[in-house]
């Protein structure tokens, strides 16, 4: 039997980002986040980060989701996986998590409403080699 390359970007989509693929992707945020455990529910987003301003760059992760914990607390999940280690790639992640989070505001919204977003990348090479 011949599994699919989840290295492939549409696989990867495929596994994680797909509407049938829920308990897949719960299974891998508690093992990632919570030690294993059981925590989490999910909903499973569009994962095209829109600009609200003309001029402003459009995005797209792999995988968004909000997740919500036990305790009723939500929090956004933008996901990448990355084979090739391009140039300013470890920018376009922060780029990507702070539009994720300010994307949450709109006009005359209080700061302190702002949820939690965690950037989760996988990647198939050492980002930071220097830590190792």
């Amino acid at each position: 039997m011949q599994f699919i390359n989840p290295k492939i970007d549409y696989a990867f989509k495929k596994i994680f980002g797909s509407g049938q693929s829920h308990d897949i992707l719960i299974s891998f945020l508690n093992a990632m986040l919570y030690d294993g455990d059981d925590k989490i529910r999910i909903e499973i987003l569009d994962p095209y980060l829109a600009p609200r301003l003309r001029g402003v760059k459009d995005t797209y992760v792999d995988v968004k989701a909000t997740i919500s914990n036990d305790e009723g607390e939500d929090t956004s999940v933008i996901i990448e996986m990355q084979v090739l280690n391009v140039e300013g790639f470890e920018k376009r992640i922060l780029y990507n998590a702070a539009k994720a989070y300010s994307n949450q505001l709109n006009i005359g919204e209080d700061y302190t409403i702002l949820e939690p977003v965690i950037a989760l990348t996988i990647t198939d090479f050492a980002m930071f080699p220097e830590l190792n």
